[in-house]
């Protein structure tokens, strides 16, 4: 007779992962408001406040998402007057994103952010270390 532990929520590595990330984005919320970037936007921006003038293929690379994610997002990004898209002469398919004056500006507003959310986390650094290895072994 089959028990079917296998189906219980609680026998899932996925739903602590997922349950996890839930709550861990939604602490980034009142930091990100004022800024008014969601979390996704946000990602980016530290992508680019690391590596200004980054392709867009590159960048869907770091933060392991599509062309069809990112383009709405970074038009947005676009419109905020945060980024700045330029498509390569050499090949159109190309695209390289930099960041504008404000953009850069806003790395200064949002430096504080990663230690805010740190706080919200009840982990020593120790364990911090230790789950940050085991998570990019799962990547």
């Amino acid at each position: 007779m089959a028990t079917y532990e296998q189906l219980k929520l609680d026998n899932q590595l996925c739903f602590p992962l997922y349950a996890c990330s839930r709550k861990i984005v939604n602490n980034y919320t009142p930091y990100l408001k004022p800024l008014g970037l969601t979390y996704t936007q946000y990602l980016a921006m530290l992508v680019l406040w690391e590596e200004d003038g980054i392709r867009l293929t590159d960048l869907g690379a770091r933060l392991r998402l599509d062309s069809g994610t990112l383009t709405p997002l970074l038009k947005k990004l676009e419109s905020m007057g945060l980024v700045t898209r330029v498509r390569s002469k050499e090949d159109e398919r190309s695209v390289t994103l930099s960041l504008t004056d404000a953009g850069k500006e806003m790395k200064e507003v949002a430096k504080d952010i990663p230690a805010k959310i740190g706080q919200c986390v009840a982990l020593t650094p120790e364990e911090a270390e230790q789950l940050y290895t085991l998570l990019y072994k799962i990547l």
